[in-house]
């Protein structure tokens, strides 16, 4: 059966890119594939995080996660710090990957900017730890966006390179699940920036903790221009604010742009915006009540995360007791 292995970061302000270019997705598949889910957490510390806030981060992915549909029951649903097996064969995979592959990586370049000397070690070797969570599961098939493509290729590579090592065909070469639609939902303030929880501006997204009055006063003040909205995807492409706005309004809707179009064309902003905001608050007004329910029982989270972790162990431990015999590593009986 094909096995997919999603994560995402608990570093706080869970918005709606999160939810429109994965884990609306994820409720998707889980209805036709074996899902595990992973809040990534010990990826999150490779930049500096404050303990408290990490703990509480990864609490409200959780809720988030759950609110919007992913079902705990059906899916593993975990964070990775719980399962030993993805720091143990990050380290195996720094012995197999290559510098130079590393040195390609843009998003390395791009979050350390002109400080990379002053980078971690675990920003620089992410690639190396997101192999290993995917291939920890022998996971097939992974739901990317764009910018993770890269490191998903280089996952591959390490799979290959592993198996051609060790004269194995041990590792699954994986392959992404790219989504068309929405996997790129951009800033509210600048519609060429994508949608980021590191924004300092809190009027650039709309958070998943977001109530409909603050989703609607974020619709009202997003940016656009004064034009109407046009009646072709070419013409709408060239104006980036109008372009994000149709673009979470066709998601939201389940639409195409052009289809959305056929519904919006002409219309100004201030009458569009309105609509904008009713379809927005109808679709997370609703996660938005279950997440503030969960994010009030903390230990129903926990435990939630707790079962989630053990049978991710449980798919785990066995083929990482795998690898160790194939790397030659010398193991007691039990393990």
């Amino acid at each position: 059966m094909n096995r997919i292995f999603s994560g995402v970061q608990p570093t706080g302000n869970l918005h709606l890119g999160n939810y429109l270019g994965a884990i609306r997705n994820w409720v998707r598949l889980q209805r036709d594939f074996e899902c595990i889910f992973c809040i990534v957490d010990m990826h999150a510390i490779t930049v500096w995080q404050d303990p408290k806030e990490l703990r509480a981060h990864t609490r409200e992915v959780a809720a988030g996660m759950l609110a919007a549909g992913v079902d705990p029951q059906a899916n593993i649903v975990f964070n990775q710090s719980q399962v030993p097996a993805h720091a143990e064969l990050a380290w195996i995979f720094n012995c197999v990957a290559r510098l130079g592959w590393l040195n390609r990586m843009t998003q390395f370049k791009e979050k350390a900017g002109k400080h990379r000397e002053n980078a971690s070690v675990g920003l620089y070797a992410y690639p190396n730890l997101m192999a290993a969570d995917i291939l920890a599961y022998k996971a097939t098939h992974v739901p990317v966006g764009e910018d993770q493509k890269q490191h998903l290729e280089l996952t591959r590579d390490v799979a290959q390179k592993f198996n051609n090592d060790f004269g194995v065909d041990f590792f699954p070469l994986v392959e992404p699940l790219i989504f068309g639609a929405a996997t790129r939902v951009m800033s509210l303030r600048d519609g060429t920036k994508k949608m980021s929880k590191s924004d300092e501006s809190d009027y650039s997204r709309i958070n998943m903790t977001d109530d409909a009055d603050t989703i609607a006063l974020k619709v009202r003040k997003a940016r656009t221009d004064p034009e109407p909205l046009p009646d072709t995807v070419e013409d709408l492409d060239k104006r980036p604010e109008a372009s994000n706005l149709v673009g979470i309004y066709a998601a939201l809707r389940d639409l195409d742009k052009v289809e959305a179009l056929r519904q919006v064309a002409g219309r100004n902003f201030a009458d569009f915006k309105k609509d904008l905001t009713d379809v927005a608050v109808s679709v997370l007004g609703p996660i938005n009540d279950e997440m503030q329910r969960l994010l009030e029982d903390p230990g129903h989270v926990d435990a939630v995360l707790a079962e989630g972790a053990r049978r991710a162990r449980a798919i785990a431990e066995p083929i990482m007791r795998d690898v160790y015999d194939i790397v030659g590593f010398l193991q007691a009986t039990e393990r």
